[in-house]
């Protein structure tokens, strides 16, 4: 998709549609510039129009009128925004995707877009660049039409950006459309990988997709196998993989700065769950709930995706990303409830429901980026449906007990436009872990299960600063909304971005690192095939 700046004369921007957002009560005596204009051309019929449809501006409201040649534009869309006091840059972003989805509807190749003075210039642009290129998206690859392939018409292509009057286009303005597109490209790439189904994507597809990042990005990509996995004594990964014909695949990636002084820093750690198939193991799920298995892994396409970009912005200091892909199956060879699995750490853990499978396998890898001496970890996990049912399927649960690093994630994520509520993490829920035969259980009473299973996670983590997202509601959106699909989200991406960039600007914010718990000696090392780009 290609964007180009014009001058503030809307009217004469032309292209097949003109788009004009709107807020409540815009089409008053305030209505902007572009509104007046368009509706002088047609005689007043488009504010007529909107009075007869019921358009007011309120947020989710459009109308799509054709001009009759009345207009350079061969339509004009009205956008309702909500709001003045509720217009964020997310609402914006939202209304470009509905803005995107007519576009697609109407098979429209070129559209025209009035940028609103509802932010600073280039944050609305930022916003209407991603809000449009997420609003395109549609997994369709497997669609055929008797057998055969279906054709697809030509996409949305061309955008014309139409800037408030008194903006100057500048170099402020490119980095946001640059911006934008990375971040909405990437944001695309994961949910491809989440939608794809998972006789497609198993751990070693996942683990090329993460070479396929470092390739394209300037990474560095550590790939290892069971073997390797072995050798670190990661004893609930394997109990977890054991079930399954296809190999456990650990997947390292690095950014290092090129500046040595800022190669020293103590890196940002990003963790993404990777059970590219959740069938529950022995505690077999039931076949509905089974169906959407394929999406447990979008945590670790969102930390991908999410690398693609931080390759590009090349922050001062490194950053890297760490996976254990695996499927949890039923077999001969499964883990059973009553084993008792050691831990990388050393803690043992006494099964009592397979279905509880993600923590065991981040344990160990979070121990493992421990042990890198990180200033922050993030991990992002559809752990458990306890969040969805606590805060539904647009809500991310944000658990940690560093306080700035939470904040600085939750500022990430309101800029990014994402939705994060911060969950407790308190001592109160430890017992439901306590086991009679081992150090900890896996999963414990019904009540409280989000949290039960971030105090498990928190085990591995000691006392350096770290945030767990759990996005099992929003990793997957149940209807068509704004510039969402139904089905894969791509949630985390543009918080992990934004987390790195403001960190970036900000180096004196950088959270203070323990030494405590990252100065543990490894317990093995990984002989592993390492692909550079």
């Amino acid at each position: 998709m290609n964007f180009s700046f014009v001058p503030g004369d809307a009217v004469r921007a032309g292209g097949a549609m003109l788009v004009i957002p709107l807020l409540d009560g815009d089409l008053g005596d305030s209505a902007p510039a572009a509104l007046v204009d368009a509706d002088k051309a047609l005689d007043g019929k488009l504010r007529a129009a909107a009075t007869q449809e019921g358009f007011k501006g309120k947020a989710d409201q459009s109308l799509v009128l054709h001009t009759l040649g009345r207009l350079q534009a061969e339509r004009v869309m009205l956008l309702g925004l909500g709001a003045r006091a509720r217009t964020t840059p997310e609402v914006l972003r939202l209304a470009a995707g509905r803005a995107a989805k007519m576009a697609q509807k109407l098979k429209l190749t070129e559209l025209t877009f009035v940028v609103p003075e509802t932010a600073p210039a280039p944050v609305a642009v930022r916003a209407i660049v991603e809000g449009l290129m997420l609003g395109v998206y549609k997994f369709d690859r497997y669609k055929t039409t008797g057998g055969k392939e279906e054709k697809k018409a030509p996409g949305l292509g061309a955008v014309r950006l139409v800037l408030p009057q008194g903006a100057s286009q500048g170099a402020e303005l490119e980095e946001a459309v640059e911006l934008g597109r990375d971040v909405a490209q990437a944001t695309n790439w994961a949910r491809d990988l989440v939608n794809e189904p998972a006789n497609v994507v198993h751990p070693d597809r996942l683990a090329q997709a993460a070479q396929e990042v470092a390739k394209a990005a300037g990474l560095k990509a550590t790939i290892g196998g069971r073997r390797e996995i072995e050798r670190l004594r990661m004893g609930m990964f394997l109990g977890v993989a054991q079930g399954s014909a296809h190999e456990p695949k650990l997947i390292h990636l690095s950014y290092v700065p090129k500046n040595p002084k800022d190669a020293r820093r103590a890196p940002v750690a990003l963790v993404g769950k990777a059970i590219t198939f959740d069938s529950g193991g022995l505690s077999l799920k039931p076949a509905d709930s089974m169906v959407e298995m394929k999406t447990d892994m979008a945590g670790s396409a969102a930390v991908l995706a999410a690398m693609r970009v931080i390759g590009e912005l090349q922050p001062p200091f490194p950053v890297h990303a760490f996976i254990g892909a695996c499927e949890n199956m039923p077999s001969g060879t499964a883990y059973r409830p009553g084993d008792i699995l050691t831990s990388r750490l050393g803690k043992t853990v006494e099964i009592t429901n397979t279905d509880a499978e993600g923590r065991l396998v981040l344990g160990d890898i979070l121990t493992w980026a421990v042990e890198h001496k990180p200033a922050a970890i993030i991990d992002l996990a559809t752990l458990t449906g306890a969040c969805v049912i606590a805060l539904g399927n647009y809500i991310v649960g944000a658990f940690g007990d560093h306080d700035a690093t939470v904040e600085q994630v939750l500022s990430a994520a309101k800029a990014a436009g994402e939705e994060l509520w911060r969950m407790p993490v308190t001592e109160l829920q430890k017992d439901a872990l306590r086991s009679e035969v081992a150090d900890m259980k896996n999963s414990g009473e019904r009540w409280g299960g989000a949290i039960n299973a971030a105090l498990f996670l928190k085990e591995f983590v000691g006392d350096t600063p770290w945030v767990h997202l759990d996005i099992a509601g929003p990793s997957t959106s149940p209807k068509e909304r704004g510039y969402f699909n139904k089905g894969a989200t791509g949630v985390g991406v543009r918080t992990l971005v934004e987390f790195v960039r403001q960190r970036a600007a900000s180096p004196e914010q950088e959270p203070a690192r323990e030494t405590a718990a990252a100065a543990r000696p490894a317990k093995g090392k990984a002989r592993s095939k390492t692909a550079r780009a």
